[in-house]
């Protein structure tokens, strides 16, 4: 099986797939460590802090094709970050469609007003983040639209509204 965790940043991804990790001993695979190798080995001509629809453009096709090739040899894997995009699916045939899981994670506009200090406070829980530029007006916008694109898609997300809180249970039964 494979696992996809998506959403904006600071929403808790690779907490997420470090707690899958734990419970089914699945290995994970972080896009932004992808991003960042790649980047510091100077195989790509982007920057960490450039423009996320060409990150996007840059990084998926060699996630997608890491994916297959994990179903081609029946290995399960986790992979999160904020570059998997709207309309994924489409790459993929319905049989390895069937192997795929996806999940969103959004934080609710009254959420990111109401708990900006905590999202600042653990950013840093699993990854060390060398600066933050998180806007509480661009998560709420990005959030908004992930929202709706998970609702216009019919997509699995989780929102965050009240308390940060994941249901492992529920996940258990969406991906078991």
């Amino acid at each position: 099986m494979v696992i996809l965790i998506a959403g904006d940043t600071h929403t808790g991804k690779t907490l997420l797939a470090q707690r899958l990790l734990e419970r089914y001993n699945y290995p994970y695979l972080s896009i932004d460590h992808l991003k960042m190798g790649l980047i510091r080995s100077g195989r790509c001509e982007l920057s960490a802090d450039g423009n996320a629809t060409d990150l996007t453009d840059f990084l998926w096709p060699v996630v997608r094709e890491i994916i297959k090739t994990n179903i081609e040899n029946s290995q399960h894997i986790i992979v999160e970050g904020c570059y998997i995009p709207f309309g994924w699916e489409k790459d993929f045939s319905a049989e390895y469609l069937q192997h795929i899981k996806y999940i969103c994670l959004i934080f609710s506009k009254e959420y990111i007003k109401n708990h900006f200090c905590d999202i600042l406070r653990f950013e840093n829980l699993i990854e060390n983040r060398l600066s933050t530029d998180f806007i509480v007006e661009d998560s709420i916008k990005t959030n908004v639209y992930n929202l709706e694109q998970c609702v216009l898609r019919n997509y699995n997300y989780i929102l965050i509204d009240n308390i940060y809180g994941i249901d492992m249970d529920y996940l258990h039964t969406t991906f078991g």
